[in-house]
């Protein structure tokens, strides 16, 4: 009885709710479709994103390589075979699995499979071993497994690609236009995040652009000052033009460092914390700045020590230097030269010639095989000259501006031979300089010996001096070298007409000394006079500069003069020298001093101290090339100052001789254009102190008139104040 209730119940509740839907006119939907329907909709646009993540053939074996061109050999030789392709290409990174197809006969077919641990080796592979040559008859083709789905969807007929719209860059060089040619600098403050360009105008310097967190970390110019380079989380971004646009940016996560092909062609981006796999491909890459294409990647293996490519002056070519051997690349194709790298057993360091495809490398001593430097011509590959050294502890090499010289600084030990044991006991160094005369048949090499530890070297930028910076403190002392074709480096020391010009700039009572000039000449021509020294010596005339307090040497970019810097340690020493005679122009200091920058035309010098060096006193000074302070900047958190580069002079060295033989004839027009814009200034200070006791005058009346207004409100509030304490004080 239970059942048949509840099956009436449920009858009645359904005759209930079709009755409620008619009274309704709620009707059920039909979704069927009609007959003769036809669906036009195809499954990519009803389904296109899941049809994306559907499994395909290929999936899983990105790593996989298919190697081509195979040697065919019997079981016999296969162990052999497997030995030399394994050589070849384990180089690229770790091979999980091989495969070599065989015949009915046991033959290989002549190609092979063989699967890396990571697909960017695989990659790599594809790049460096296609084409490889094994022999006479055999040469590799190398390509990717999944290549052959991209090949077989290849159109049957060729349609050419649609042109790019041309982007226009805009004029990247229009501060080379500046009539008064005044430079531009830019200034990092806040810890890395805010930046300002500048224009060093007179008398003041204009700001031009300032943006707040337009760079995580730091900023860099360009060689050529096209671009400023701006650091972020995510990549750099290149800016350029009056309105410093973003023209490219280039995504590499957590990149540190970067490096400028010297003709602006390409960029270099690091990023050492790219991954914790040490073979990761990404860490390293090379762009292509115009279009912001990535060249190439690179491993990170090799010494750690930046910059990884050193460039070639023209971006033909860039190398780096690896285990045993130094890898060249050339450019556009981003390969190895000859598909190889140069086999040199214990090359240690390497250094492009600045105007010609010379590589300079020197190879550190084995045993009884002597250290040796080499200079090697790109492409060709021809030793153009080698020189043996022996006792060799390190080498640096140093190429002059023009390339017209190579100096090489040799650290050599001493040595003491047992006899009774036949051993051989280093005790000692000295020290020692290899010139290389580049523009001179045969490339003769002159050697200057140097017995005390060398703490600084640098070539004048144009001309043949260079400067050194020796000895133990604090017997520190700094020498200038000549170099002139044909004859061995000296030691430099001004001229007769040097000794008299800075006679005739001392007071009266010394020149009219009766006998000076004699002696002077005397002095020059036979150098023995004992007498003549001690005046030699109170005129500061000697050979070097003895007891300096100076780690650092900066010359000016035309040369000529020469800023001695004691940096860091030594409390911001500073000295301007001029290397015609010899002068020392000035000697002050800039306390905690980090770093000295020379404008780009020489003739201002920048010194800063850095909020990344030290939290206090933080700014940077201006002075002339003589040692003149002309600004001073304090500025809170000042992180560092860059001069925009210049583009190299378009003038022809015999124009450029031309015109400073004729300076004094435009130096007149030069000196009138800096009195009017002195007296422009002063006029304007002028009238901004007119302007300012002007308004302070109209303030002050203003005052006066309305503290005359309210006295006798005040006398009113006075008498009422005291006949109030009077009540209080009779209450």
């Amino acid at each position: 009885m239970a059942r048949k209730k509840d099956s009436d119940k449920s009858s009645q509740g359904s005759e209930g709710t079709k009755q409620d839907k008619i009274e309704n006119n709620d009707e059920e939907p039909n979704f069927s479709d009609p007959e003769g329907f036809g669906d036009n909709i195809t499954d990519e646009e009803l389904l296109g994103d899941l049809l994306k993540q559907k499994p395909k053939e290929t999936d899983g074996v990105e790593s996989v390589i298919v190697v081509d061109g195979v040697p065919q050999v019997g079981p016999e030789r296969l162990e052999k075979l497997t030995t030399v392709v394994n050589k070849i290409f384990s180089k690229f990174g770790t091979i999980v699995n091989e495969y070599y197809p065989r015949n009915e006969d046991g033959h290989t077919k002549g190609y092979i499979f063989l699967e890396y641990s990571n697909p960017k080796h695989a990659q790599e592979a594809v790049k460096l071993a296609n084409n490889h040559k094994l022999d006479r008859h055999h040469t590799f083709l190398v390509n990717l497994f999944t290549d052959f789905k991209k090949y077989e969807e290849v159109p049957d007929e060729w349609e050419p690609p649609e042109p790019q719209p041309y982007v226009e860059q805009g004029n990247l060089h229009y501060f080379m236009l500046e009539p008064d040619a005044y430079d531009q600098y830019c200034i990092v403050t806040g810890g890395g995040s805010n930046v300002q360009i500048w224009q060093n105008s007179a008398p003041d310097p204009t700001k031009l652009e300032e943006r707040a967190r337009w760079s995580e970390t730091y900023v860099r110019w360009s060689p050529l000052g096209s671009y400023l380079a701006t650091f972020h989380k995510k990549g750099v971004a290149l800016w350029g033009g009056a309105k410093f646009s973003q023209k490219m940016r280039f995504s590499h996560t957590g990149v540190q460092f970067i490096d400028f092909s010297p003709c602006e062609k390409y960029l270099v981006t690091y990023s050492p914390h790219a991954d914790d796999h040490p073979n990761d491909m990404r860490r390293l890459i090379i762009w292509d700045i115009r279009t912001g294409m990535e060249k190439r990647n690179f491993s990170s293996d090799g010494p750690a020590i930046w910059p990884i490519f050193r460039w070639s002056q023209d971006d033909r070519f860039f190398a780096r230097i690896g285990s045993d051997v130094l890898s060249v690349y050339e450019t556009p194709s981003f390969g190895l030269l000859e598909k190889k790298s140069i086999k040199i057993p214990g090359i240690r360091d390497f250094s492009w010639s600045p105007t010609d495809n010379v590589l300079a490398y020197w190879v550190a001593e084995d045993k009884d095989v002597p250290a040796r430097v080499t200079l090697l011509e790109i492409p060709s590959r021809n030793e153009i000259r080698a020189k043996n050294l022996f006792n060799v502890a390190d080498c640096k090499m140093h190429w002059q501006k023009s390339g017209d010289y190579l100096c090489v600084n040799v650290n050599r030990y001493s040595k003491i031979i047992r006899k009774e044991k036949n051993e051989v006991k280093y005790s000692g160094m000295y020290y020692n300089f290899e010139i290389f005369h580049m523009r001179e048949k045969q490339i003769p090499v002159d050697s200057v010996e140097i017995k005390e530890v060398i703490h600084a070297f640098a070539w004048e930028p144009v001309g043949s001096k260079f400067a050194i910076i020796h000895g133990d403190g604090p017997n520190i002392s700094v020498s200038f070298y000549g170099v002139k074709t044909g004859q061995t480096p000296s030691l430099l020391m001004p001229d007769l007409e040097s000794l008299r010009n800075r006679i005739v700039a001392c007071s009266e009572d010394i020149r009219n000394t009766p006998g000076v000039w004699d002696r002077v000449r005397r002095y020059v021509e036979m150098k023995e006079n004992i007498a003549l020294k001690v005046f030699i010596i109170s005129f500061h005339v000697t050979e070097r500069f003895e007891k300096k307090a100076c780690n650092s040497l900066f010359w000016a970019p035309c040369g000529q003069f020469i800023v001695l810097a004691g940096l860091r340690n030594l409390g911001g020493t500073l000295e301007f020298v001029d290397t015609n005679d010899f002068t020392i122009m000035n000697s002050t200091e800039h306390f905690a001093c980090s770093d000295v920058e020379w404008d780009p035309t020489g003739r201002y010098v920048v010194t800063a101290v850095s909020y990344w060096k030290t939290k206090v006193d933080t700014g940077f000074w201006v002075w002339s090339f003589q040692g003149k302070i002309l600004k001073r900047h304090n500025i809170d958190t000042f992180c560092g100052l860059q001069w925009r580069p210049r583009l190299p002079t378009l003038l022809t060295p015999k124009q450029q001789q031309e015109i400073r033989k004729n300076l004094k004839k435009y130096s007149a027009q030069f000196e009138s254009k800096d009195r009017i814009r002195l007296s422009k200034a002063s006029k304007e200070l002028i009238e901004k102190r007119a302007k300012l006791m002007k308004d302070f005058q109209e303030y002050r009346a203003k005052r006066q008139e309305q503290w005359q207004e309210q006295k006798q409100r005040r006398l009113e509030l006075r008498n009422s104040k005291c006949s109030l304490m009077i009540s209080i004080v009779l209450i």
